[in-house]
């Protein structure tokens, strides 16, 4: 019945295969076939009765999440695969005996913590701009900033169509010919502190993600991933809202 039916990117996030967002590129690119035909996005299945392949493969929903931070290092893409064969966050993972992916993303420059999981819901809320999940950046930029820069930096920028929120932004050190600053924003639109420096004429020499919510690096060095805590997990789920 259509009461348990529920939207195809939806399942495929619940399945661990990709978040949402990811996952109507793949059904869009035709990798996902539903009772034997192509699926197009906004298809719904139901979870019981339907068969679900991706690539080829028949599709299971998950019955045990797993929630995971990693400290990315710089030059790592943030996908579990790359056509061009550059070097992915999945390579950093291994061992995981589940599928996972990454909650959100850190471009292949930037470095820090990257959330990743098997939990759909979880995903999807955390990532979801409305949701407002605080993340806090220290961010190294050349030439040093002056009060014009942090007006510029602090102030609303237009991306896809529509204004952010704007940022919170906290010297942390001025040299003769840099700066060392810490963002926080509140919405994690795209590339949104690489494109506030760029708007001010500031070169963005490092980047690195400190924190999402109230959860930190802590001691984790660059390319080490651990299992999140339960209070850990509960306490994100509070924050975004996903129960």
């Amino acid at each position: 019945m259509e009461d348990n039916k529920i939207r195809l990117q939806k399942f495929l996030a619940d399945a661990g295969i990709a978040s949402r967002r990811k996952a109507e590129e793949l059904i869009a690119a035709g990798r996902v076939r539903v009772n034997g035909r192509v699926a197009s996005v906004g298809d719904k299945v139901d979870p019981k009765k339907d068969s679900v392949l991706f690539d080829g493969k028949k599709v299971k929903t998950e019955n045990k999440f797993i929630y995971l931070v990693l400290n990315k290092p710089r030059g790592y893409v943030t996908t579990m695969s790359d056509e061009n064969n550059r070097k992915c966050v999945a390579e950093l993972i291994l061992g995981v005996d589940k599928r996972v992916y990454p909650v959100g993303r850190l471009d292949r420059d930037s470095e820090g913590l990257l959330l990743f999981t098997n939990d759909g819901e979880f995903a999807n809320a955390m990532t979801h701009p409305s949701k407002h999940i605080q993340k806090t950046y220290r961010v190294s930029v050349k030439p040093a900033v002056t009060d014009e820069h942090l007006t510029v930096l602090t102030s609303s920028l237009m991306i896809d169509g529509r204004l952010t929120m704007p940022a919170e932004v906290r010297v942390v050190a001025n040299y003769p010919d840099k700066s060392i600053l810490e963002f926080t924003i509140f919405e994690g639109r795209n590339r949104q502190i690489r494109r506030l420096c760029e708007e001010a004429g500031l070169e963005t020499v490092r980047l690195k993600r400190l924190s999402i919510g109230k959860l930190t690096l802590g001691r984790l060095a660059p390319g080490e991933f651990r299992e999140l805590k339960s209070d850990e997990i509960a306490l994100l789920k509070r924050q975004s809202g996903c129960y």
